[in-house]
């Protein structure tokens, strides 16, 4: 018991000594400790985990580091990751919104992606966060990522729907 508490610690200790930044050449770079790298991100699971278990790859296809919970980055880094996800495509990307309502502690979203349609629970104070390229991102309760590219070129009800994220 003592092994796994002490190496669930260590795990925790490296993720908050990673951190992410996105600089002036437009790349993603990671830095551990006195190391930095240009990195690209690649999911290890894609659909049974996608927010879990992001790995930081260099330009030589090595691992730098592996996130496995984006959780115990820094806002700022995860909000880098989050928007490196977003640009690899490793996110659902709704087309429109065909419902949404709310219940107690949980938005309902019913949504037509690019992959289909797809039924979805968000908590109610889990709101979608902007992304600075534009769009909103959406993460559901299970982890899975949404992203609306351009909300205002969404169809007239889509809008309707989202009209309190969208400006």
């Amino acid at each position: 018991m003592k092994t796994t508490a002490y190496a669930k610690e260590l795990v925790k200790k490296s993720q908050e000594d990673l951190t992410l930044e996105r600089r002036a050449d437009g790349r993603l770079w990671a830095m551990k400790g006195s190391e930095e790298r240009s990195v690209w991100v690649r999911r290890c699971f894609p659909w049974s985990q996608p927010a879990r278990y992001i790995s930081l790859r260099d330009n030589k296809e090595s691992e730098f580091a592996l996130v496995r919970e984006p959780g115990e980055l820094s806002d700022e880094s995860r909000a880098f990751l989050e928007e490196a996800l977003v640009e690899a495509g490793f996110v659902l990307k709704i087309v429109r919104v065909l419902d949404l309502d709310e219940e107690v502690e949980i938005r309902n979203w019913q949504v037509e992606t690019e992959q289909g349609p797809r039924s979805f629970q968000t908590r109610l104070d889990d709101w979608p966060r902007r992304m600075p390229g534009g769009g909103i991102l959406i993460r559901d309760v299970a982890g899975d990522l949404y992203h609306v590219d351009q909300p205002g070129e969404l169809d007239a009800r889509s809008r309707g729907l989202l009209w309190v994220f969208i400006d």
